[in-house]
């Protein structure tokens, strides 16, 4: 494999991770063989308490495998530089302005400061949020602060972006709208990312490839490629296609599958 193939991809081999030792360790997840290439979308799905956030901080560097290893472009992950994270909270500062924020970004991420006006206004622009750079966090909405987070998460030029349930605590028609923002941006920066989510519209909408977790601990229920159209298409005539019916139904069905016992991995729910 070339350095160039290597760029933003993931590799999990054979990894578990516990909490806990001696008998009050809990298992929760794996094991786990998993290859993300460069550029691809993967969403993880499955219920709640199924190991989904568990992997992406693995993947993400905050915490190391119990057994087996993590490789994100050939090496192990560092936390804060491997990949930009965007968590369920926007995770502000409340006392900066979106400008502060964004800014604060660009300094851990070494951009010089004489480029950060103009990295501050595409990244504002590219997450839909131009004209806002002098707002408090809390002159914002909820949709508008979520927005923030992912622009601070592009900040950094690393190839991989990490979304933790983003849009959970979002009413639903601000959840659609940043589902398409998320989509978009993904396709035009080329990253490779990973999305966690309990909702198998969402996993539909957004990936490129779906996962589907068994019940803890965690392993591959369902390994999907979504071979929808991943250019210029219209949100809703996306979601109203027979396609998408189709796919939403069967990730539905093996998320529920999955929910109730768990599968052995590489096995897929009928």
């Amino acid at each position: 494999m070339s350095s160039s193939d290597l760029t933003g991809a993931v590799r999990l081999d054979q990894v578990t991770h516990r909490y806990g030792r001696g008998g009050e360790a809990v298992t929760a997840v794996g094991p786990v063989d998993l290859t993300v290439p460069a550029g691809q979308f993967l969403v993880l799905v499955g219920a709640s308490g199924c190991g989904k956030s568990t992997l992406l901080r693995l993947i993400a560097g905050f915490e190391r495998p119990t057994h087996g290893s993590v490789r994100v472009a050939g090496s192990e992950p560092r936390p804060g530089d491997t990949a930009g994270v965007v968590f369920q909270t926007p995770r502000l500062f409340p006392w900066r302005t979106v400008r502060g924020n964004v800014d604060l970004a660009l300094r851990y991420a070494g951009v010089p400061r004489a480029r950060w006006p103009e990295r501050r206004g595409e990244l504002l622009a590219r997450v839909g949020l131009e004209g806002t750079e002098a707002r408090r966090v809390w002159e914002i909405s909820g949709g508008q602060q979520q927005r923030v987070a992912i622009a601070r998460a592009l900040a950094a030029e690393n190839p991989l972006l990490l979304l933790d349930e983003p849009f959970a605590a979002l009413d639903a028609l601000t959840r659609e709208r940043l589902q398409e923002d998320v989509r978009q941006v993904a396709g035009r920066t080329g990253r490779t990312t990973v999305f966690v989510t309990h909702s198998a519209d969402e996993a539909v909408f957004l990936g490129s490839r779906i996962v589907v977790l068994t019940k803890s601990p965690g392993t591959v229920a369902l390994d999907l490629p979504i071979p929808l159209p991943r250019g210029d298409i219209d949100a809703e005539e996306l979601r109203g296609s027979r396609e998408f019916a189709e796919l939403r139904a069967r990730v539905a069905h093996a998320v529920k599958a999955a929910a109730s016992s768990p599968i052995p991995s590489g096995r897929t729910p009928r």
